[in-house]
């Protein structure tokens, strides 16, 4: 217990607003190495307790008391929160990010407003953004009308200017919470060929009836505005990409239980095929393979049809004996000659780094995805 708390404040010390930042890690230093000594020295041993349980509670309480806000100096991707109005069934997005990148650091600010026709909401898609292997991943939602306009929405950090991602800052109030809608170019097109080294993005079309995804959206506009009228902190477990996404298909009847794999969010994809979300008329990997749109999204670039053009299929993968799997390009075969040779090394150099093309660690196969019963 003492143990416990002692981290959890040593962290809250370093990593919350809770002190000015020049006093942060003196004083996340200073409370474990005055914890161990009043414990060495001090008898009875119930006074070092007493000590320690006001000085925890000291910090818990001072923890606890800082407000989330919408007014700090933010970094200029999430300077806007946006915020919706609806009327009838045309919804207006207000604050809708449309940047023009020349590098993830260099660009051309740019929001909008951006009007939806409700009628023409027909279509889902979870898109899986990877960037250091294969258990966690950024989830987005993007929202199709008509197959001509998408929009797509992230829950992320809200990170002020000087501030950098931290994991563990995230479990201390380090970070306020903002929904960032975007135009699809923006979105995926900066994690695939502005950030280096680029995202593996994936894009699933989720089968889900009209009339779900519309409760859907308008559940995360009715989020988008309560969040810009009632600011709230981030959270590294409990209130981030993912989770977001996941609270907000309570909306629908039956919508997915929490599971293990939307903890470890880059398994939500194969959680959701699982449930029978996604296209099972193909194996997962091979409905992963084709989700791959990082080589379509630099080619399509600025185009104004980015969207069209990242959704266009590429071709079945060749198999041995069926087995999709053996697309891997590791999976070398010299029975066809040396094309056949070519166009896996191909792969294996430009295609997806997931954990469907790398050879899992022990860790990985056993517990994290141990085998089906």
């Amino acid at each position: 217990m003492v143990v416990g708390t002692t981290a959890w404040c040593t962290g809250a010390l370093d990593y919350s607003p809770l002190l000015p930042p020049a006093l942060r890690l003196p004083a996340a230093l200073l409370f474990p190495l005055a914890t161990a000594a009043a414990f060495w020295l001090l008898r009875p041993r119930r006074l070092a307790l007493g000590g320690f349980s006001l000085a925890a509670g000291a910090v818990i309480a001072g923890w606890l008391a800082i407000p989330a806000s919408n007014d700090r100096s933010w970094q200029p991707e999430v300077a806007v929160a946006p915020t919706a109005t609806v009327e009838g069934d045309r919804v207006t997005i207000h604050g809708v990010r449309n940047f023009h990148y020349r590098s993830e650091t260099d660009f051309d600010p740019h929001w909008e407003d951006r009007s939806y026709d409700l009628r023409e909401l027909d279509s889902l898609d979870v898109i899986a953004s990877y960037w250091s292997g294969p258990a966690i991943a950024h989830i987005l939602l993007s929202f199709g009308f008509g197959g001509r306009d998408y929009v797509a929405i992230s829950i992320e950090t809200r990170k002020e200017r000087g501030e950098v991602y931290s994991t563990l800052g995230g479990f201390f109030k380090l970070y306020e919470l903002v929904y960032v809608v975007a135009d699809e170019r923006d979105l995926i097109g900066v994690r695939t060929t502005y950030r280096q080294p680029p995202e593996d993005v994936y894009l699933y079309r989720v089968h889900v009836p009209p009339e779900r995804i519309r409760r859907l959206f308008l559940d995360y506009l009715r989020g988008m505005n309560e969040l810009a009228a009632h600011p709230r902190f981030y959270n590294t477990l409990t209130t981030n990409c993912t989770t977001g996404a996941l609270f907000h298909t309570r909306v629908n009847p039956g919508h997915p239980p929490l599971s293990w794999k939307v903890l470890l969010s880059g398994h939500l994809p194969e959680y959701l095929y699982e449930l029978g979300g996604l296209d099972r008329s193909l194996p997962f990997p091979e409905l992963q393979r084709r989700a791959w749109v990082d080589e379509r999204a630099r080619a399509a670039d600025d185009s104004p049809d980015f969207s069209r053009l990242i959704r266009a299929q590429p071709p079945a993968a060749e198999t041995s004996g069926g087995d999709a799997s053996s697309s891997s390009g590791t999976a070398f075969q010299l029975s066809s000659g040396s094309k056949r040779v070519m166009a896996d090394a191909s792969f294996a150099v430009s295609g997806p780094r997931s954990f469907w093309y790398t050879t899992p660690s022990w860790f990985t196969r056993k517990l994290i995805t141990p085998d089906e019963p």
